[in-house]
C-alpha cells in the first residue's frame, strides 16, 4: 500500500477512518497497544495518522466500551495502554463477517 496521509484524504479520509478504527480493535484484541506503537503499525500498512487523530480516535473507541486504558510506568512516564474489552471483541467478531463478505464482492465485481 502506498503511504497515505491520513490528514489531507479529503472526502475519502471516512472511508480510511472506519478500517483504521478496526486495524486499531484487531490490535488490540491481539495484545495490548499503545498511541505511539499503533501509529507505527498503521505507517506499516501505508497510513500516516497525527498524535491530534489517533488519540482522539483510541479515546472514541473507549469511550464506546470498545477499548480500556490504564496505565503503565515507562521509564520515568506514564504511558496509556489500551485492551480491547468484551463488547470490542464482539465488535470486532462482527465487522471481520462484515468485511469479508465486502472483500468478496469487490473481488467478483472486478
Amino acid at each position: 500500500m502506498s503511504k497515505t496521509n491520513f490528514e489531507s484524504m479529503g472526502a475519502d479520509r471516512d472511508l480510511y477512518s472506519g478500517l483504521i478504527r478496526l486495524h486499531v480493535l484487531h490490535h488490540a484484541v491481539q495484545e495490548p497497544i499503545f498511541g505511539l506503537g499503533m501509529a507505527e503499525e498503521l505507517a506499516r500498512h501505508g497510513y500516516r495518522i497525527s498524535p491530534g487523530t489517533l488519540y482522539p480516535l483510541l479515546h472514541g473507541l473507549e469511550r464506546k466500551g470498545y477499548l480500556r486504558s490504564t496505565s503503565q510506568r515507562n521509564g520515568k512516564s506514564l504511558r496509556k495502554v489500551y485492551r480491547a474489552t468484551p463488547p470490542g471483541r464482539k465488535a470486532l467478531t462482527a465487522a471481520k463477517k462484515k468485511v469479508s463478505e465486502l472483500l468478496r464482492e469487490l473481488m467478483e465485481g472486478g
